[in-house]
């Protein structure tokens, strides 16, 4: 193990001793999960491992909160959605009709992500817990002590609520909405509550049965005493003071004689140029959307490099380019203890990422990929493993990558060619005669043989890379050279810079 101490060492140092601990996490799938709620869960994964590694028992939850209302038709969704608002996520139809309700559809792949990012958690659906009754005797003793909870509430949160606020939503029988509206005739042998819907109908909520849930402030401390949460990562707009964890730490005391978790506060993942992430506004990059371009190890890293408290400005086009390349530097030293919370056994690319984006642009088609790669010296025998590799990259370059990184190889020699002057000619036929030369076809030898070129013709050697990009490419710009012309192959390139001389000569 690496002797640099990482924040979630820290976190893991700092909780309570002695105790079984568990870890809570959790999100409302109301939407595409995207990298930004990411965070949440991976953050407390990477605590959990180091506690783990310290020799600490602990559990990791996701508690799905699938039973909160839509709370309006979001960019995604049909208009037709207007039906559902307010009704529990986990009693809406899935979009697609393919998963059991509105919820799971969002669930699914959301999972199948945890899953390929090495996060095992003990997944808890909150419609469940709620209908089978488990939170029976919370809720009972919330509604017995509604009147001390308002008094948290208004005190610590500096708002007033209503005087007839009840911390105990229905869920009507009639419209199947989640109602905000006053109880009334609470029964607790029966667990039932009485109240009036909006919609005019009148009936009794069963709280053993989930026919009602406990609004947010409430719900949250009440998790807390009912798992036996000890730690919990949480965004920074819970953490403000007179926010929900203020609030929830004296209601989980006083309500139900239990400590509240030792805080995580993380900040936002945001998208560069675009602003913090969120599937309602469509400002997003899902979890899925992105283990097709990169390996989840490097989504991990994303996260363990930086502490919870600083923000991450993600760019999935050049920025992401440059965090590939920055974890396949620290995974080569293999002494970072960021490595180690982010290193997964079954993810491992053979290739840099940005080479296979070279490569991928050489090549005419999949097939195309393996002599470019074994001309770079490449091991080219896990066929499957390399093709997903290139996939990933096409993806990117589809989908994100910015018009600098994109390029042609021209199969004739390109108009540019023909209005070279004499200095660029002249520094085309010098690097020819230094690449004939050249015993070995590698990208350190190509790389130095160009700034050979420069030395012996007195010619900048920027003028010399870009004379050859626009030979090969037709283009001022293009990818490392060095491992662009290995890639290309001795034949190519030789012929292509004799033609390059032929045209100048003429």
């Amino acid at each position: 193990m690496s002797e640099k101490i990482h924040w979630a060492d820290v976190y893991a140092a700092a909780v309570r001793k002695g105790i079984a601990h568990r870890i809570a996490t959790g999100i409302t799938p109301s939407g595409p999960i995207h990298i930004g709620n990411m965070r949440e869960v991976i953050t407390g994964d990477l605590v959990y491992k180091a506690m783990r590694d310290s020799g600490s028992p602990a559990e990791l939850l996701y508690i799905a909160d699938d039973f909160d209302p839509l709370r309006k038709v979001y960019p995604f969704l049909p208009p037709e959605y207007e039906a559902y608002i307010g009704r529990p996520l986990c009693d809406i139809p899935c979009p697609c009709g393919q998963c059991a309700n509105y919820a799971e559809h969002y669930l699914r792949p959301f999972l199948n992500a945890l899953a390929e990012l090495d996060v095992h958690p003990t997944v808890i659906r909150a419609s469940k817990q709620y209908r089978n009754g488990a939170y029976t005797d919370e809720i009972r003793a919330v509604l017995e002590n509604a009147s001390v909870i308002r008094d948290i509430l208004e005190r610590i949160s500096k708002r007033t609520l209503p005087a007839d606020w009840s911390p105990y939503y229905p869920i009507c029988a009639r419209c199947g909405r989640i109602i905000n509206v006053p109880v009334r005739d609470h029964d607790q042998e029966r667990h039932t509550v009485r109240y009036t819907c909006p919609c005019g109908w009148e009936g009794e909520s069963d709280y053993s049965r989930g026919e009602g849930k406990l609004v947010w402030r409430v719900d949250w401390p009440m998790r807390w005493a009912h798992f036996g949460v000890t730690v919990e990562p949480f965004g920074k707009d819970h953490a403000a003071a007179g926010g929900s964890y203020d609030t929830g730490k004296e209601i989980v005391a006083r309500v139900f004689g239990a400590e509240a978790p030792h805080p995580v506060m993380y900040e936002w993942i945001s998208l560069k140029g675009r602003g913090a992430m969120a599937s309602s506004t469509g400002v997003a990059v899902t979890i899925d959307a992105m283990l097709e371009i990169v390996p989840p190890d490097v989504l991990r890293y994303l996260i363990a490099r930086s502490k919870p408290e600083k923000a991450i400005d993600f760019d999935p086009g050049m920025g992401l380019l440059t965090l590939i390349d920055e974890f396949d530097r620290i995974a080569q030293s293999g002494d970072s203890r960021e490595y180690e919370l982010s290193r997964i056994s079954s993810a491992t690319d053979s290739i840099p990422f940005r080479h296979m984006v070279t490569v991928v642009q050489i090549a005419t088609d999949i097939e195309g990929i393996f002599p470019v790669l074994e001309r770079s010296g490449y091991d080219i025998s896990d066929r499957v493993a390399l093709a997903k590799q290139a996939e990933r990259a096409r993806i990117w370059l589809d989908r994100y990558a910015p018009d600098m990184v994109k390029f042609q190889v021209q199969e004739t020699l390109p108009a540019e060619v023909f209005g070279f002057n004499e200095e660029e000619k002249i520094a085309i036929a010098a690097v020819l005669s230094a690449l004939t030369a050249l015993s070995a076809w590698d990208a350190e030898h190509l790389h130095n043989a160009v700034y050979m070129a420069g030395e012996e013709t007195g010619i900048n050697p920027k003028k010399i890379f870009t004379a050859l990009y626009l030979a090969l490419l037709g283009q001022k710009r293009g990818p490392r050279l060095g491992f662009f012309l290995e890639a290309l192959g001795r034949t190519f390139v030789v012929n292509r810079l004799l033609e390059t001389v032929n045209a100048g000569a003429e």
